[in-house]
């Protein structure tokens, strides 16, 4: 069976045909390019089944659904639980977590089955503890660096948008925010992952728009997959 795994975010739809354990392809739009999301299949193995989750508005998630149906698929979403292939969901209301995040730590959970940090770094950057038995025991919400950047230029008077480079001692503005921007977001997730230190197998698994950014800059063990959104939808698509 082709299975197409859709993960709409805030800023961008992500999606993965996968047959098996394997994917057969993958591939990123814009939300507003989302009326050239059917065309985008085009050419590949016609999936026969559609699963997802959205956690940008309702107008956007209909449009997916409308771009589905013309692939003659109805379209399966999920939500967060209060448990799901393995993993224990400890948030004090178990709804509220992002769907989004919900996949990402089912998916790490069959990448990794020791303790991990679950990071993705897109519009927003979440920072989430999964402990070896698979219970997510907390995490953090911080805004992602492009949204750190646009904050500082749309709510100061004189700092830009800045296109600077990574410097440990930056020493021109625009350098200055852009390293202050990825030192604040590597420097949260050093810090959460020292909550799994004293686990030998604990890792790091790195995710999103912005690690690239981040990678060389995490000096902990470190394992990058960039579709873990895409990994917890199969998971799921497996077992409903």
């Amino acid at each position: 069976m082709t299975l197409l795994c859709i993960d709409c975010g805030n800023t961008r739809l992500k999606w993965g045909l996968r047959e098996g354990l394997q994917w057969q392809a993958q591939g990123a739009l814009a939300l507003n390019e989302l009326a050239h999301f059917s065309s985008l299949l085009v050419g590949q193995t016609r999936p026969e089944r559609a699963i997802g989750c959205n956690v940008a508005s309702a107008a956007i998630g209909a449009a997916v659904e409308l771009a589905v149906m013309q692939l003659g698929l109805p379209m399966d979403w999920t939500a967060s639980r209060t448990e799901q292939c393995g993993v224990k969901n400890g948030y004090d209301d178990p709804a509220q977590l992002g769907a989004d995040r919900w996949m990402a730590l089912i998916g790490a959970h069959h990448m990794h089955h020791g303790a991990c940090l679950v990071v993705n770094a897109g519009t927003a950057t979440t920072v989430d503890i999964l402990d070896a038995q698979g219970i997510f025991q907390g995490g953090l919400i911080l805004p992602g660096v492009s949204l750190m950047q646009s904050a500082l230029a749309r709510d100061t008077a004189r700092l830009p948008l800045a296109s600077g480079h990574f410097s440990r001692l930056p020493r021109n503005t625009a350098d200055a925010i852009v390293s202050g921007c990825l030192l604040a977001t590597t420097g949260a997730i050093r810090r959460m992952f020292e909550a799994l230190a004293g686990d030998p197998d604990a890792l790091c698994l790195l995710s999103g728009g912005a690690a690239n950014l981040l990678e060389p800059l995490l000096d902990l063990p470190l394992r990058r997959i960039d579709p873990l959104v895409l990994e917890g939808l199969a998971c799921v698509a497996n077992e409903i």
